[in-house]
């Protein structure tokens, strides 16, 4: 074993141990990672409104090229909405994670390969969570109406990932 890897490995079996559920995403590509589009209601599990469902499909059109491989989503509705025209474009499933289980949500993209491509499609009270689990130090907050957030981490070797905030 190369000894960047031994001394990643070492520090990541020290983390866990610990309990700290940080991970650097060194198992992908690059993961995307946006918030669901824009809700009809307020209700639980509400869908997609006409401008979420019009955001999905920009949403599309612009990860369409990026080689996805991989989709995760919540169990709410409104996120397998967002992710439904990449996932129909590209002919992907969806895989769903609860959303309260950020640590599952970890182990998922920690298991995914090292040429995944992956799209996370969360909550926007979860966000903060996810990049922080994925080694991000700056903290990161959305107020109730941002949507149009989109996260783009790629991995570093034995590095912490480099996290680009972008909007669409």
């Amino acid at each position: 074993m190369h000894l960047t890897h031994r001394f990643t490995f070492t520090i990541a079996a020290v983390l866990l141990a610990l309990g700290v559920a940080v991970m650097p995403a060194s198992a992908q590509e690059a993961i995307f990672l946006v918030r669901h589009a824009e809700r009809l209601d307020s209700s639980t599990d509400s869908p997609l409104s006409a401008e979420g469902q019009a955001r999905a499909a920009h949403l599309a059109q612009m990860l369409g090229d990026a080689r996805i491989s991989v989709i995760i989503t919540s169990e709410f509705v409104r996120t397998r909405d967002t992710a439904r025209p990449l996932a129909d474009r590209l002919k992907l499933p969806i895989q769903q994670i609860p959303a309260a289980d950020v640590d599952g949500l970890l182990a998922t993209l920690r298991a995914a390969g090292p040429r995944a491509r992956v799209l996370v499609v969360s909550h926007g009270d979860r966000i903060p969570a996810v990049l922080a689990g994925l080694g991000q130090k700056e903290e990161v907050s959305l107020a109730s109406g941002d949507y149009d957030n989109l996260w783009m981490i790629l991995p570093g070797a034995g590095k912490i990932p480099m996290a680009i905030r972008l909007h669409y």
